[in-house]
């Protein structure tokens, strides 16, 4: 009987399926099973609450958070949703409620979805929503925007239009690496005596830079293993100083004023990173976390006793986007040297090969949207 039920709904899901227009149907990155992603046609997305919104997206991008969903590093991700959560594109739908965009707007898309009403949204906390969707749920455990179409919960707070005389590729990474950077540098409370480190120059590590130079500390380190990351910061921050992990306690110790980096951020996410962010500090210096981590880390606190360090830890709290989006039209924030490759969306395996691999000096890919009619 079980067997003959199942049969009847695939069976009508089939004969919906076959119903639909072309235009109802999409093309979407999906993750099927642990290690495995695969590019499915599925139903375009559709409004389904007074505040949401529908995007054509027309520019999105890979993640190292993408990769951790495929290696299961993510528990909560769900089998079967869209992944993705860097895009930006147009609004082609809303609902009744929303009132900060309309159809037409060119936005960026917020990597958090959040409520704007709960007790953290109303103190700046995005990333600690209490709806059952709050956080980090695009491409995680709602579908994301490595598709054609992507539906946005609460679009008030979740889509930002962009500048008229902005491009896509400068505001591709607005709602998630940048708004992370933007969110470290500002709780890591860095002042113009400062020696700050980062730890790790990939997307995140340099859009982490990015911020902290609007900040204009006394100077400014960056530790990097990969050669080409560090030729990358040399040739486009000329002004930053670049050591390497096993030469970095040293190089810092030379290079700052009171025995150590008075702010880290550790943006690289390795064992070794996590200890080096907290060796290479001051006592009573500051260590923001930005890193996620594949597993747990060790705070061994007798090594530590005495540095009474201060750690900040979290995600994204994605709330300052409008203010990125005036950066970034007001030409002090510019991201677009991180595009090192471009890909339509039906090549999107090809993409994530050479992201995930570190191929071609690739240090963040550019998915432009693709009809399904083209293909």
């Amino acid at each position: 009987m079980i067997k003959e039920i199942c049969f009847a709904n695939e069976i009508i899901i089939f004969a919906r399926y076959i119903l639909m227009n072309e235009e109802d149907i999409m093309l979407a990155y999906t993750y099927i099973e642990h290690g495995k992603f695969e590019l499915r046609e599925k139903a375009r997305p559709e409004i389904k609450d007074s505040r949401d919104a529908i995007v054509r997206v027309t520019l999105g991008s890979i993640c190292t958070s993408d990769l951790h969903i495929k290696h299961g590093s993510v528990p909560r991700a769900v089998p079967g949703i869209t992944v993705g959560h860097e895009m930006v594109g147009v609004v082609e739908q809303v609902g009744a409620d929303v009132t900060s965009v309309k159809p037409g707007d060119r936005v960026t898309v917020n990597v958090e979805t959040f409520c704007g009403e709960c007790f953290f949204c109303k103190h700046g906390y995005v990333n600690n929503c209490t709806d059952p969707n709050g956080g980090w749920a695009l491409g995680c455990r709602i579908d994301g925007g490595q598709a054609e179409y992507v539906r946005v919960l609460y679009a008030d707070q979740g889509l930002n239009r962009i500048p008229d005389t902005v491009s896509d590729e400068q505001t591709l990474f607005v709602g998630d690496v940048l708004a992370t950077g933007f969110w470290a540098t500002r709780i890591s409370e860095i002042t113009a005596e400062d020696t700050v480190l980062i730890i790790g120059a990939g997307p995140t590590g340099i859009c982490t830079l990015l911020c902290v130079m609007l900040k204009k500390p006394k100077r400014i380190i960056v530790c990097e293993k990969s050669p080409e990351r560090i030729r990358f910061v040399c040739e486009h921050y000329p002004d930053v100083l670049v050591t390497e992990p096993e030469n970095c306690k040293d190089f810092v110790l030379k290079n700052s004023d009171h025995g150590g980096a008075d702010v880290v951020l550790e943006v690289a996410g390795s064992d070794d990173s996590f200890y080096l962010a907290w060796n290479c500090a001051r006592p009573n210096a500051i260590v923001t976390i930005v890193a996620l981590y594949d597993k747990p880390q060790l705070l061994p606190l007798p090594d530590m006793y005495g540095k009474n360090l201060v750690f900040k830890t979290g995600g994204v709290d994605g709330c300052d986007c409008n203010e990125i989006l005036k950066l970034i039209e007001e030409g002090k924030i510019d991201t677009t040297p991180l595009i090192t490759h471009r890909f339509p969306l039906n090549e999107i395996e090809e993409a994530y090969r050479i992201f995930e691999n570190k191929l071609d000096g690739v240090i963040k890919v550019a998915i432009s949207g693709l009809s399904l009619i083209h293909i």
